[in-house]
This record gives C-alpha cells, structure tokens and sequence, in this order.
C-alpha cells in the first residue's frame, strides 16, 4: 500500500468513526433478572428506569448503575411509572385486574384498584388529573382519581386496547390493536368522539404526540403512521422495522423513537414543519420492542434479553441470564 492510499484510507476511517459516534447508539447496558417484560418508564425524580415484569417491578438505578430486582410486587406487570410527582409508582397487574399503587422510596403497597380485564398501558390526562388505564382484553378504560385512589369511572372503547397519548387538553388516543384505529376519547365526556381507520398498518401499538406539530406517532407492523391529531389524516408513513411496539417522542429534539424487536432496530423519525421523515437506523438488539426516554438527557432505554434459535413455529426461547437493560445516546 502506498503512503497517499494508506492515508486516505485512514481518513476514511476516521470519517466513518466519527460519523457513528455522532449517531445514537448503544452506549450501556444493565443486567437485570430472568423474566418476560413489558413497559418500561424512566423515572426523572430518582433518575431511575422502572420495568414491568411477571413477578416485581424492576427499578434500575442509573447512577449507580445497579438494580432492585423487586422493587415492588406485580401479577404480570405491565406498565410501572411514576406518578404525583414521582411520590408514588402506578403498577398495572394483568393477571389480577388490578392497579396498584406503591411507595415511591420503598415500594410499599399503598392500595389496589380493581380495573377492567387485562390491564395494560396507563396514562395521566393533565387537564383532568385522573388516570387512565386501558384495559387490553376488555376494551374498557379504567378512569382513576388520583387523589382518592378510586376508581371514579369507565369508557366503552371496544376492542383490544394498547398505548395511549394525550393532548394536555383533555383528549386522549388510544390504539386498537385488534381494528387498526386510534381511538378519540373526550375524558370530560367519557366517551370516544371518533374513530381514525389506520390505512396500511397492521396492529398499532405505541403511539405518541407531538403537541408542536399536533400529530400522532403509531407503531404498527412495519411501519410508522403519522396522524395528524385533529382529523385523523395519515400525512406520512415510514418504513420501520419488524416486531415494533412502543413509541417515544422527544420534543425537544423533534424526534420520535420507534424500536423493532423482531429486527433489533430502532428507528429515528425527524419531524419538522409537520412532516416526518427517517434520518436514523440504529441497531440495538433483537427482542428490544418496548422503551422508555429521558428527554432531558437524551437517552433511551430498552429491556431486552438474548434469544435461543427459533424451533419450527414456536416462539424462541430467552436465554437464561441474559436480560439486560440497553442505553442508547450519542
């Protein structure tokens, strides 16, 4: 090799290095205890990130990078997100229909809340101050008054009901996994005020808000639908990867996360001026589908383990000793 391609080859690789640097990708992981999973949350308060699993809340701490393995009880936990200012933890229990509530220092139990069947994803209406919990299997929500730890009401949606997002103003969308819509719901009214038919997309999961732009973020199979929020219109549609469930949305930076478990991807979504458009692939780690965000900080986080090789039509087996938490950054 002569000295001129030597030192273009080097500065190549230098690019290329510091290009990917620049770029979001892994930059941790936590190890944590054997077991499904499902949400996770990042608790800003304790700068912490709370996940749901069978058995426990799992909490890791990200300043010393250590974790609770049971930080507080759960029957196949769904969601664990801080709530009251980080004063208390709301665990949706799907195997019990029940929300719990627990201490955020020591969680303790405070008290249990009956829900409808399967609960799963949970959210706070601002304007309200109530808390919404859907219930996947009964296609009900489940309305909470925080304050009291009562449940104060329930809204007939239909279907198998997944993530929710709110506007701040009262509105909140939820997916329909089993319809492919988003579901408009008046919490004031207590009933869903319309219906968006989700063209191309096969079994929405996460979905996320951009008050900025006043668009929706869908997960679906695939794919990611831009909706604006207001009338339900898909103003784009962008190719993700396989296996998608959660959404993410970071205001700040105008972009929006979508990670693929099926693919080990996690899609950047740029939006601006009201138009979506995919400006990163960062690979993460196969299983990686659900997530959380400190937005202040920039960092995402996903649960995920190791799989063993599929065996015919059988879901693959997770490897023992293998869950861990992945942080991505730049």
């Amino acid at each position: 090799m002569t000295k001129a391609i030597a030192v273009a080859a080097l500065a190549v690789w230098v690019l290329s290095t510091s290009a990917q640097a620049a770029g979001y990708h892994v930059i941790d992981r936590l190890a944590g205890p054997d077991g499904g999973w499902d949400y996770a949350n990042y608790d800003a308060k304790h700068d912490r990130v709370l996940v749901a699993r069978g058995a426990a809340v799992n909490a890791f701490d990200l300043k010393t990078r250590s974790v609770n393995p049971t930080f507080a009880p759960a029957a196949w936990g769904h969601a664990a997100m801080p709530i009251k200012g980080g004063t208390e933890v709301l665990v949706t229990n799907g195997a019990k229909a029940i929300a719990t509530f627990v201490d955020a220092e020591t969680g303790a139990l405070i008290t249990s809340v009956p829900t409808g069947a399967g609960p799963d994803d949970a959210i706070v209406d601002p304007k309200s101050g109530l808390l919404l919990v859907m219930n996947h299997a009964g296609g009900t929500i489940t309305l909470i008054d925080l304050n009291t730890h009562t449940a104060v009401g329930t809204i007939a949606v239909g279907g198998t009901l997944e993530a929710a997002a709110t506007d701040g103003k009262g509105k909140v969308f939820v997916n329909v996994e089993d319809k492919n819509q988003i579901a408009v719901v008046d919490v004031a009214k207590r009933e869903v005020i319309n219906r968006y038919e989700l063209a191309g997309c096969e079994g929405p999961t996460g979905i996320a808000y951009d008050g900025a732009d006043g668009l929706l973020i869908s997960s679906c199979d695939g794919v990611a639908e831009v909706v604006a929020a207001d009338t339900g219109k898909v103003v784009d549609q962008i190719k993700i990867g396989e296996g998608a469930d959660g959404v993410a949305y970071d205001p700040v930076r105008q972009l929006a996360f979508v990670p693929a478990g099926k693919s080990g991807t996690l899609s950047v979504i740029s939006i601006t001026k009201g138009r979506a458009k995919l400006v990163e692939t960062v690979a993460t780690q196969r299983g990686a589908r659900t997530l959380a965000m400190d937005i202040k900080g920039g960092r995402i986080f996903l649960p995920t383990a190791k799989y063993a090789p599929s065996v015919g039509a059988a879901r693959p087996a997770v490897i023992p000793g293998t869950f861990e938490l992945l942080i991505v950054g730049k």
